[in-house]
């Protein structure tokens, strides 16, 4: 019997390879546990966040320090320079590139950060070149946008495909009109496809774990991140931004936080004003990735409340992994 149960194993070249994703909303605590999980199973994380990929953006962005990540490897953090774009696609090449000089180091790869689109791309590798991009329609909704304000294409966008403007931000005026662009091409709505990729089997043995907290604790503690924020500097550092040539409707500078600064050195605003921008847009911010999470397949939550600690936490989590032999 043992000799028929071994031979129906999979060949080691046939298994799924490893993968871990941690995310959560903003401020949640994912930077922390992350290292701790890494140096647990011999892990190097990629970061899924779309703001910290950049160079000279750590304060607005909450960059883990080089002495926060205690010698785990980090990848996808300084990458780029602020001038340069960055998109779905790039990441996705970027994180599997990364992700095989993982594996090629007998190591795991662990998927860290809120940006879930990020995350939903490389998890199941969805697809986004079927419609290929039209610069005509790109650029007539840009016009648009330009005359007559973001708010103006989201609203267009609400008309055709309200699930997919429930959870891309106004001021998110790429992928606005990626999404409207996408529905005058096909006929379709770009949240429909998204759902029908999300569908497909994943080619990894993954663990998919969103930390959570209660959300009052959650709002605080954006708040204290934002004070954080302006005493370390952030008013400063965009003023370096700025100075170095980088102009509000670039992909870089539409990261929460520093739009809003731009706003108050521009005399639109107060500081005061700001701040209280700031604070509330990412307490929006965190309340869409919660419900973006909650429309994921095979997500475990971990909610803090249920832990006296962190160390907790990841026995917790270590213990989700050996139920899926990942460790």
């Amino acid at each position: 019997m043992s000799e028929i149960i071994e031979n129906e194993r999979l060949p080691v070249e046939d298994m799924k390879k490893p993968l871990i994703i941690l995310t959560g909303p903003t401020a949640v605590g994912k930077t922390a546990l992350s290292v701790k999980l890494a140096k647990a199973i011999g892990g190097e994380i990629i970061s899924a966040d779309s703001m910290q990929v950049y160079r000279h953006m750590d304060i607005g962005t909450a960059k883990i320090k080089q002495e926060e990540m205690q010698g785990v490897k980090h990848y996808l953090i300084d990458e780029l320079e602020p001038e340069e774009d960055f998109n779905v696609v790039r990441f996705q090449e970027l994180t599997h590139k990364y992700m095989d000089e993982i594996y090629a180091k007998g190591k795991i790869p662990i998927l860290v950060g809120g940006t879930g689109f990020y995350i939903q791309a490389v998890l199941y590798g969805i697809d986004f070149k079927e419609a290929e991009e039209n610069s005509d329609i790109r650029e007539q909704l840009l016009a648009l946008g330009l005359e007559k304000g973001a708010d103006y294409l989201h609203d267009r966008l609400k008309e055709v495909d309200p699930k997919a403007a429930e959870t891309i931000h106004p001021n998110n005026m790429k992928r606005v009109i990626r999404a409207l662009e996408y529905h005058t091409q096909t006929g379709e709505r770009i949240s429909d496809h998204n759902d029908e990729q999300r569908q497909k089997e994943s080619p990894y043995n993954f663990c998919y774990f969103v930390l959570n907290t209660d959300r009052k604790i959650l709002y605080e503690r954006i708040n204290q991140r934002v004070e954080v924020m302006i005493k370390e500097g952030l008013t400063e550092e965009v003023k370096l931004l700025l100075e170095r040539g980088l102009r509000a409707d670039m992909v870089s500078m539409q990261g929460l936080g520093y739009k809003e600064i731009i706003g108050y050195l521009n005399g639109e605003y107060s500081l005061e004003q700001a701040v209280y921008d700031i604070k509330q847009e990412t307490r929006h911010f965190a309340k869409r990735q919660i419900t973006w999470f909650k429309r994921e397949k095979e997500v475990t939550w971990i909610l803090k409340e249920d832990y006296i600690s962190d160390e907790e936490i990841l026995e917790a989590l270590l213990g989700y992994m050996k139920e899926k032999d990942i460790v």
